[in-house]
Formats: C-alpha cells, sequence, structure tokens
C-alpha cells in the first residue's frame, strides 16, 4: 500500500534525499551567517584602521606645522661666522707682530 502523504513517503522512500536537502539548507544558513557576521566585523574593523591613519596624520601634520612656525628650532644660518673675519689677516699681515 502507498503511503497517503507525500511527505512521508519522502522519508520512508529516500532518505539520502532529504540529507542532501537538509544539508544544503543547514550549509546556505552557515555560509549565509558567516558572510553577514564577517562583513559586519571587516567593515568595523577597516572603520578603525582608517580613524587610526586619519588620526595619526593629523597628529603628524600638526607636529611638523608646530615646528615650521617655531623659530628657536630653525637651524641658524650665521652658525660658525666669525664676528670679525678680518683679525685673522690682520695677525698675518702685521710685520711687526711675532708669531
Amino acid at each position: 500500500m502507498p503511503p497517503s502523504n507525500t511527505i512521508e513517503g519522502m522519508f520512508t522512500q529516500q532518505p539520502m534525499v532529504m540529507v542532501a536537502i537538509v544539508a544544503v539548507i543547514v550549509g546556505g544558513g552557515a555560509y549565509w551567517f558567516g558572510n553577514s557576521t564577517g562583513y559586519d566585523t571587516g567593515y568595523a574593523q577597516a572603520q578603525a584602521d582608517v580613524k587610526a591613519l586619519q588620526d595619526e596624520s593629523a597628529a603628524k601634520a600638526a607636529t611638523e606645522a608646530a615646528k615650521s612656525a617655531n623659530p628657536f628650532q630653525a637651524v641658524n644660518p650665521l652658525e660658525g661666522v666669525e664676528a670679525n673675519p678680518f683679525e685673522k689677516v690682520k695677525k698675518v699681515l702685521n710685520p711687526f707682530e711675532t708669531q
């Protein structure tokens, strides 16, 4: 006697088909859950990375601007220049001074 319900017949006659259908449904659900969770986590991580990079570059730019605007940290262009460069020449050319 054939089963009166087709779903009941599917369970008794072809168990491998039902196992395959359940495996596809579970696999699809797991893929969807993993993809959505991974996407959300990756998106949040990317936002944090961009924010950190922007903060770092802003701090570096502010430091560079402060260094260039501060005249006390600038290099002295007259460093090493003597006050009177003719002093040595005067000593060399003076015939009455002994060396």
